[in-house]
């Protein structure tokens, strides 16, 4: 999307030299995904979309659905770029779903802003979606899939706000303060799928213990009564106190602590099946290696210790593209992950945010919105 864009794919390169330096991905396979083709992307976007896609590098910067803004520059091969993200988080549903493994992470796929016929949000075309889709098709009839990203997954939630056989649940900063402006307690579903959207806003600042209250407060009743039978998530880690375009307040060590929540949830409920996918994040060099490195270090069950010191081979590869750099000593912020259970009373903004996503959904459900026990 060019050298001054925000959703730069050097963060993947560096998340992957730091996961291979510290041992992360020894004896583990590393799959080569191939591009998704026009059928599975037709799951979730429409044919005249692809076509503009398609045609946006060679047409110019007038082809409207979103393509050619400053969020969504035209580029070359956008199509093809585009396509293998998709084709490789369907890869990792695909080896879900044929048995050959428990878990797969794709930290490139994450794209949960792409409409059916627009880009928005840095996001071209929806491979969440898609998976989810595809996963439907071999007899998944109930998936839950939980969006820990900054932004509300508006795109994923779009796709299946009538279809009671997906849960999307989305925890993110509150609309009235970021982008896509959409994700409110109030937003449920419809046609038969109430209950199947929900959105937990959060208050600009919130730090590491009120977003893990939150989470505990509504996510695991819902998908325990849910009862899916695999987790899709959507990890972006642009929840991050230094990252740029957003306010929360979060830490390396409580993204660490919402993945080992989100693995421990889906060894509960899903007998394990768990595909996750990257997102935001766009603190480069000090936040985005490290956290997406504890991602896959989760998912792999070769979780990586916080104090674990960042190997100088990798710090030394960060100085010679960035010699500048001021680079973290360890896998840690020193963040405390420790908070309160909910239920001990409201008072403050998370509680009110928690307190009214309860109550707009829990209900759907058959449980008590004001039982801390439920």
């Amino acid at each position: 999307m060019g050298e001054g864009h925000p959703f730069n794919p050097v963060r993947l390169h560096l998340t992957m030299r730091l996961a291979t330096a510290l041992g992360v991905l020894d004896d583990v396979p590393l799959l080569c995904p191939e591009t998704a083709g026009a059928g599975d992307l037709y799951r979730v976007h429409s044919a005249d979309y692809l076509e503009a896609v398609r045609q946006a590098p060679m047409a110019g910067w007038d082809v409207g659905h979103g393509l050619g803004t400053d969020d969504n520059p035209i580029f070359a091969d956008m199509h093809d770029a585009a396509s293998l993200v998709v084709g490789s988080t369907l890869l990792g549903a695909r080896c879900i779903a044929e048995g050959r493994a428990q878990r797969a992470v794709n930290i490139a796929g994450g794209h949960h802003h792409a409409m059916r016929d627009r880009a928005a949000g840095f996001c071209v075309y929806n491979d969440c979606a898609v998976a989810i889709s595809w996963l439907l098709d071999q007899g998944y009839d109930r998936i839950a899939y939980v969006d820990t990203d900054v932004h509300h997954g508006d795109g994923v939630q779009s796709a299946f706000f009538g279809d009671p056989r997906v849960l999307t649940v989305s925890l993110h900063q509150h609309p009235f303060t970021l982008f896509p402006g959409t994700g409110y307690s109030a937003e449920v579903g419809v046609d038969g799928a109430e209950g199947s959207a929900v959105n937990v806003p959060l208050p600009p600042a919130t730090k590491d213990a009120g977003w893990l209250r939150a989470f505990h407060a509504v996510v695991p009743s819902l998908v325990e009564e849910f009862r899916p039978q695999i987790l899709v998530t959507q990890c972006g880690v642009d929840s991050h106190e230094e990252d740029p375009l957003a306010d929360l307040s979060l830490t390396v060590d409580g993204h660490r602590a919402i993945y080992r929540e989100l693995r421990a949830l889906a060894d509960r409920v899903t007998e394990g099946r768990w595909l996750a996918v990257g997102g935001g994040g766009y603190q480069l060099l000090r936040v985005v290696p490290r956290s997406w490195t504890h991602l896959i270090a989760t998912v792999l069950d070769h979780d990586v210790d916080p104090d674990t010191p960042l190997p100088a081979e990798w710090t030394d590869m960060v100085h010679d593209v960035a010699p500048s750099a001021e680079l973290p000593l360890t896998m840690s912020d020193g963040g405390d992950t420790g908070y309160s259970p909910w239920g001990d009373g409201m008072d403050d903004a998370v509680d009110i945010a928690v307190r009214d996503t309860r109550r707009a959904v829990f209900p759907l459900h058959g449980l008590d919105p004001d039982d801390p026990r439920d």
